[in-house]
């Protein structure tokens, strides 16, 4: 009988240090120091903050409580495994859970697990190693004089007589911050004593002087905003200087003057047509001059501007229409042959205004309607997980400020030539397309022919004697490999370049001033519901950290990083990144549920509007933002948002799709989205992708699709992402294949085949054996930016657009053997 109670006294304490030590034995400790300098990898140094606990009554049950909540909050992390000391015992690891509940409940929780420890402590694991390892420690009050922390401790905390004292590590938490964490330990103590019934996660431990620091000290530098809309500063370049070059594509180019001019018609045009305040005026246009005058009147005219791109499918058209209520469109007769059926299937009938048409009897005056500072000025619309697209709303003075950051940080002056690079659907698109007008600068759009062809793009902004451009990280990688270190030598009138939409690694940034050492960086971080950018990191040399920060936000932003009660997580924690201040937009056209969820009263600020990002992040010593992701299944992909919600929504309304899922799988360039779905005798991956290529933007087509008897469960009978993105990513079934491992793959025939696989496989970045003869390049994870990448591997013998006309492997490895033959039979055209 003994050894049976023996038998179930030791199950019961394996199934405890199971428990306890089943996420990784502790809650690691964000750092928190301005100087990593005194750091001694030989030896850890410590230092002692101590502070009067004033009276306040500590037993062991409370400190450990308050320790536990310290390190919550510290966290973000509402499980905490901490070390704890009790008398006549090592320290060993205990789990508190510090989820709902008030003080009163926290200690008895705190009380019970001590308890437990004292039960299971003989069987704790590694006990003969030397005991365990955690980055925070308590000592219970009574248990003697504090050993030395166990190695790797951050946070040694006891009591000391009439003392609180903090012991830290210099090298992980500096002196302020160790004063700041003593402060939180007597707030929890303090509020356990003065009000035990209280819910404890229903105040912050921040002290007012803090809360204070981070909403108002860290925001952006206060600028007056003028009190003109963005039209009205371009009219006033326009009477400055009306002959000055306001905007090139190719050989044409229209004066500051026959800009306004052409803006004046189209705006007398909508009005006359109907048009009133804030009337939505959906733009169909190529990425053109008819482009920015048609924007430029919208603005004028007191409209409000969407932006669609005309080779979208006729249903995503249909979709953006219909949920931004819009009656007005402008586009040309050849812009979009899907207009037509789109306007069918959104019921609006809009009032249609073709921009080669335009009475030639209109005004060529300024229109001067009012437009007030708060009136919308543009809806663009992101992907929603719903399955609906959601059309944020963004004001006038927000998006002037945006442009004046802009301006401020990037160095746009009068004269300076911005490119304009990025597709109309992308809200960067806009201040590329205007900034430079608030100056007296020259707008440059670049063709996307030349955009798709970097050493044409190189081309493209040296003739144009470009200044500053903005670039997705993954262009950005495309464009130093063509030019290396040479950068400067190739475009000597660059000056400036944000770089933002995705990532932006410190490598990225080294090879950057290699290559152009006098060429600022720009980190740009923003949503499109904040009128794009709100952070800019602006560089000269690459960062000292191991990663590239969000940086500081621009003039009149504040930026707060919170917890799931908008309250401010201590410094350094992580925490929601949410906005405020003029940047803030409407919220999303015609969608009050979801308007509500994001868009709230900024509780610090009263009457200003607050936006919930769903961004996860923490402020670094030095005032700037670390990016640390995303809390939902949104995602950026060759710096387009991305809810995976909405593809999933759309994969199920395929006929014979009973179930699915979308994972991205991959990293950086090769990222990709990738499909699984379930259905007897349902549509195969290339019926369900010509259905989604109907309904979806490119970008949201997943790379590959595959058909499966059933999808993978977790425990709780949801679909397991985890194991789809880790089968996705596995060598036998990577993203960019779009058959599984070994399912009838053609291997390439001749020489030219083979050597092209070779080519698609280090650009795709998958195996070369998983790629087939008959494979299409944009059906395995090929993208713009990687057939950019295939066209140099391939030394031009092909242009991008061939790679697009000829995307199966064997017709276009035919297509260079070609290529070849015609070289080796014309020597004098291979020459450079």
């Amino acid at each position: 009988m003994k050894r049976c109670a023996d038998d179930n006294a030791g199950e019961a304490g394996r199934e405890y240090w199971r428990g306890v030590l089943g996420a990784g034995g502790f809650t690691p400790l964000p750092r928190w120091t301005a100087d990593r300098s005194r750091a001694d990898e030989g030896a850890a140094v410590f230092a002692e903050h101590r502070t009067p606990l004033a009276g306040t009554p500590v037993t062991a049950p409370v400190l450990l409580a308050a320790h536990a909540k310290v390190v919550a909050a510290l966290t973000g992390d509402s499980e905490t495994v901490t070390g704890y000391r009790q008398a006549g015992r090592d320290a060993l690891p205990v789990r508190i859970n510090t989820g709902d509940g008030t003080w009163s409940d926290l200690v008895a929780a705190a009380q019970d697990a001590a308890a437990a420890l004292g039960r299971y402590a003989d069987q704790a694991p590694g006990k003969q190693e030397g005991g365990a390892r955690f980055d925070s420690l308590v000592t219970a009050p009574g248990a003697g004089a504090p050993a030395p922390a166990p190695a790797g401790t951050v946070l040694d905390v006891h009591v000391d007589g009439a003392d609180l004292v903090v012991r830290h590590r210099t090298d992980a938490l500096d002196a302020a911050a160790a004063a700041r964490i003593a402060g939180y330990y007597l707030t929890a103590l303090r509020r356990t004593a003065e009000d035990p019934g209280a819910p404890h996660g229903e105040r912050s431990l921040l002290c007012d002087a803090e809360i204070r620091h981070q909403t108002e000290e860290l925001a952006g530098p206060e600028r007056e905003v003028p009190d003109r809309r963005f039209h009205e500063l371009f009219e006033e370049r326009v009477r400055s200087h009306p002959g000055a070059v306001a905007a090139v594509l190719g050989g044409r180019s229209l004066t500051y003057a026959e800009l306004n001019e052409r803006a004046n018609r189209i705006a007398w045009a909508l009005r006359h047509g109907g048009l009133g305040d804030e009337g939505v005026v959906a733009v169909v246009t190529e990425r053109d001059l008819d482009w920015l005058a048609a924007v430029i009147g919208v603005f004028k005219a007191g409209g409000v501007y969407l932006p669609v791109e005309p080779h979208f499918p006729a249903a995503r058209i249909a979709s953006v229409l219909t949920r931004s209520a819009c009656r007005t469109v402008l586009t040309t007769r050849e812009a979009c042959p899907a207009l037509d059926r789109a306007v069918a299937e959104s019921g609006t009938d809009p009032v249609v205004t073709f921009l080669d048409e335009l009475p030639a009897a209109l005004p060529g005056r300024d229109p001067r309607f009012p437009v007030p500072a708060g009136a919308a000025a543009y809806i663009y619309f992101t992907s929603g997980s719903t399955g609906e697209p959601k059309g944020a709303v963004c004001e006038h003075a927000g998006f002037v400020n945006h442009l004046l950051a802009k301006i401020e940080d990037l160095g746009i002056a009068e004269g300076t030539v911005v490119a304009q690079t990025a597709p109309q659907c992308f809200d960067i698109s806009l201040w590329q397309l205007v900034a430079a007008l608030v100056t007296g600068g020259t707008t440059h759009i670049v063709a996307q022919e030349a955009v798709l062809d970097v050493e044409r793009f190189v081309g493209t902004l040296r003739a144009g004697r470009v200044e500053v451009a903005q670039l997705v990280p993954s262009y950005l990688e495309v464009l130093l490999t063509c030019l290396g270190d040479d950068g400067e030598a190739a475009l000597p009138d660059l000056r400036a370049v944000s770089a933002t939409g995705e990532a932006l690694k410190k490598e990225l940034v080294e090879r950057w001033f290699a290559s152009f050492p006098g060429v600022t960086l720009c980190n740009a971080y923003g949503l499109t519901e904040t009128c794009d950018d709100t952070n800019h990191e602006v560089m000269h040399r690459a960062p000292a950290g191991p990663s590239v920060p969000l940086g500081r936000p621009v003039r009149n932003v504040r930026v707060y990083v919170v917890d799931e009660r908008l309250q401010p997580v201590p410094l350094g924690s992580p925490g929601e990144i949410v906005f405020s201040g003029v940047c803030v937009g409407r919220g999303y056209v015609n969608d009050e549920a979801r308007s509500k969820a994001a868009f709230l009263p900024d509780p610090h600020r009263p009457g200003e509007r607050l936006y919930r990002s769903g961004d996860f992040g923490r402020w670094m010593p030095d005032g700037r933002l670390e990016f640390h992701g995303r809390r939902d299944a949104q995602l950026k992909i060759r710096g387009f948002r991305i809810e995976i919600g909405e593809i999933e929504n759309r994969l199920l309304e395929v006929a014979g799709v009973r179930d699915g899922a979308v994972v991205a799988a991959g990293r950086g360039e090769a990222r990709a989205l990738v499909g699984f779905y379930t259905g007897e005798d349902g549509p195969d991956p290339g019926e369900v992708r010509a259905r989604l290529a109907d309904i979806l933007p490119a970008y949201m087509v997943p790379a590959r699709l595959e058909r499966r008897p059933a999808l993978p469960l977790t425990s709780n009978g949801k679909t397991d992402r985890k194991t789809l993105t880790r089968e996705a990513e596995n060598a036998g079934d990577d993203p960019a294949t779009h058959t599984p491992a070994g399912a009838g793959i053609q291997a390439p025939v001749t020489p030219s085949e083979a050597g092209l696989a070779a080519l698609w496989a280090d650009v795709l970045k998958v195996p070369a054996e998983r790629i087939g003869r008959t494979d299409h390049f944009f059906e395995i994870g090929g993208t713009s930016l990687t057939a950019v990448r295939l066209a140099m591997a391939l030394e031009r013998l092909v242009t991008v657009k061939e790679v697009a006309r000829t995307p199966v492997l064997c017709d276009l490895a035919a297509l260079l053997a070609e290529r070849l033959a015609e070289r080796t039979a014309t020597p004098a055209a291979a020459v450079g």
